[in-house]
């Protein structure tokens, strides 16, 4: 999967220019920006203090905060000057996406406290938009950016909205975050994107697969991963097409996703691993993990799954994990042993030829 990041923020930065230039020439304090209570001159300033931000956060690989510093305006600056900011702080994190290293993360506070290129281009992406969209409904004007630059946004940051409950990626971006309504859908009061997950482990790091990269993946792609000869095997894609289909069914859960196993020494993917699902009313879910032939026998799944386990189990909603493995399948039960799966006594598999193996909440799995 080619990566697009700095393309869309380069094409989101056009299409708000684009609808500046059509203003320029009217008051931006005298106007408020749509919904907001910010006037169009804030909110166009606020766009290009985003743009910045996340450049400086990524070019800076952050790790506790964002990089202490603010832009200012020179005195006297004009509706195109800003514009001007708006273009040139855009190319700074265009630059800086396409620059960066796909395994770097740095500073973002929501919801996991960290964001890779891809992360900073979709929220940039997400602002722009979204914040053009403001000034354009406070001065009556229309605007509709290109098709995929929502859906960019939708598949990266958004993996816990359907794909398409309203007509369009725009429509459900719009109602996603407060600026819309639709059919048969209660409006949004309170929103929030969501970055993917990564869990570090001693040697990988387990890195959430977001829509995107699971239907990729789904369809005989990398999903945006390096992988080893031979990868990914193919439960990892069937574990991807499981998560397109919980978001079609508008019970995706991302941190009950999909997880692709990531070494650490060489960037390179080795596997696969995550959750059937949510955790039912109980607090129980299963999981599910594969290795490339290549990277088996180095104990690399049963490290990932204890950090899995151990970060599964520490939430208030889990109580329970669940692993079901052929009854033949012996390597794959010294996985789970390995990380501190025990054995069901009293339980019936749920399959013919199964066994299941279970930790509980309470107990930390062996390392």
């Amino acid at each position: 999967m080619r990566d697009i990041s700095g393309e869309r923020v380069q094409q989101a930065v056009a299409s708000c220019v684009a609808l500046l230039r059509t203003v320029a020439d009217r008051d931006w304090t005298a106007v408020r920006a749509g919904r907001l209570e910010w006037d169009c001159h804030a909110t166009a300033f606020h766009i290009a203090e985003d743009l910045i931000a996340y450049a400086a956060n990524l070019a800076g690989r952050a790790r506790d905060d964002y990089v202490p510093f603010e832009i200012t305006l020179d005195d006297g600056t004009d509706n195109n000057g800003l514009i001007h900011v708006i273009e040139t702080t855009g190319a700074l994190l265009t630059a800086t996406v396409r620059t960066t290293p796909p395994e770097v993360r740095a500073f973002h506070p929501y919801p996991f406290r960290s964001a890779n290129r891809e992360g900073f281009a979709a929220m940039g992406v997400a602002e722009v938009l979204l914040h053009t969209h403001d000034i354009a409904e406070g001065f009556g004007v229309a605007y509709e950016p290109p098709a995929e630059l929502p859906e960019f946004v939708l598949t990266r940051i958004f993996p816990h909205v359907q794909p398409r409950p309203g007509p369009d990626h725009w429509r459900t971006l719009l109602w996603a975050t407060g600026r819309g309504d639709l059919p048969g859908r209660e409006p949004v009061t309170e929103w929030r994107w969501r970055n993917n997950l990564v869990i570090p482990a001693d040697r990988l790091t387990l890195q959430g697969v977001h829509p995107a990269a699971a239907a990729d993946l789904s369809a005989g792609g990398d999903g945006g991963f390096t992988w080893i000869v031979g990868g990914p095997f193919e439960g990892t894609r069937e574990a991807a097409g499981m998560v397109l289909k919980a978001r079609e069914a508008g019970v995706h859960r991302p941190e009950f996703g999909l997880f692709v196993l990531v070494r650490k020494e060489d960037g390179l993917a080795v596997g696969g691993m995550g959750f059937h699902g949510a955790p039912d009313e109980e607090g129980r879910a299963e999981v599910g993990y594969d290795l490339v032939e290549g990277a088996r026998g180095r104990g690399y799944a049963s490290e990932a799954l204890s950090a899995l386990s151990e970060w599964a189990l520490a939430r208030d909603d889990v109580r329970l994990l669940r692993a079901t493995v052929e009854a033949d399948n012996l390597p794959s039960q010294g996985v789970a042993t390995r990380a501190g799966y025990v054995r069901a006594v009293h339980e019936e598999s749920d399959m013919e030829g199964t066994l299941q193996l279970y930790v509980r909440g309470g107990r930390r799995p062996a390392a």
